[in-house]
């Protein structure tokens, strides 16, 4: 009896938290899902441009990245309620590190993206299924405990490179081109959108489309990016990073003033 009752009190105060505030990410909104397809476009062109535009090469661009991400991370898992920059400056670096892990699969390891690929998504799999036996739970409004956080931003990780390699497999050894690549990711989110609102399950099609949108945003950079001999459109690693990374410190600085105004209102009251 003592079990059951220690259960309930723990779901409730999670509840609570949840009620007041204080979950530690995001919720899925639309300016959530424009943030985080240009966070993918950007995990795609700056690990190109850094390690190939500015010269660093991948293993000192992998580390560095690698560096900034756990920093990051350790900022983001000090906070005690979803803060905006610190968040997203954390996924913007999770992005460029996804990449990398890719990159290095393939060109590190020699590792054929037919192989990658499903590594990844077995990879996938399994933090899903730990988390779940663990918290009982994959709801990212559920997000309100540490160790909750811990497995979400290993899922995340895993997602961007799954998303990459997905991506790479679907644009270059399939051959579908990134504008087709783009357009069909494009359309499999539609769907996923469409089964969401016909009754599916939220938090199954949630992370789907959280999946989804990686390879959606490499091929939209690939396309920006690479020269139109190349299928692309020619505008340069450098010029579509920084044209995204100001448009995303734009919108997650309105959502940042605007949380910051929510809690000096609720303050004064």
């Amino acid at each position: 009896m003592e079990m059951h009752v220690h259960a309930f009190s723990v779901r409730a105060g999670r509840a609570q938290a949840a009620a007041d505030g204080w979950v530690r990410v995001p919720q899925a909104t639309l300016a959530f899902w424009i943030i985080k397809i240009m966070c993918t476009t950007v995990g795609e062109t700056a690990a190109d441009y850094l390690a190939f535009g500015a010269g660093w090469g991948q293993a000192a661009t992998r580390g560095l990245m690698f560096t900034l991400l756990l920093l990051a991370l350790a900022r983001q898992l000090q906070t005690p309620r979803y803060t905006p920059w610190i968040y997203w400056s954390s996924v913007v670096l999770v992005s460029i590190v996804g990449t990398q892990i890719t990159d290095w699969f393939t060109d590190g390891l020699g590792l054929s993206l037919y192989v990658s690929t499903p590594i990844f998504a077995l990879l996938l799999a399994g933090i899903f299924h730990v988390w779940h036996r663990v918290e009982r739970t994959l709801s990212i409004h559920d997000i309100v405990t540490r160790r909750r956080e811990l497995f979400y931003w290993a899922a995340i990780l895993c997602t961007f490179a799954l998303g990459t390699a997905a991506g790479d497999l679907a644009t270059e050894a399939l051959r579908l081109g990134f504008a087709r690549g783009a357009l069909a990711f494009g359309a499999l989110i539609a769907v996923t959108y469409a089964a969401w609102r016909l009754g599916g399950n939220a938090v199954f099609t949630f992370w789907i489309a959280y999946i989804l949108t990686r390879p959606f945003g490499a091929a939209m950079g690939d396309l920006l990016t690479q020269a139109p001999a190349q299928g692309g459109l020619g505008m340069g690693a450098m010029r579509t990073s920084a044209i995204f990374l100001c448009v995303i410190v734009a919108l997650v600085g309105v959502e940042q003033y605007l949380r910051d105004d929510d809690a000096a209102t609720a303050v004064r009251r």
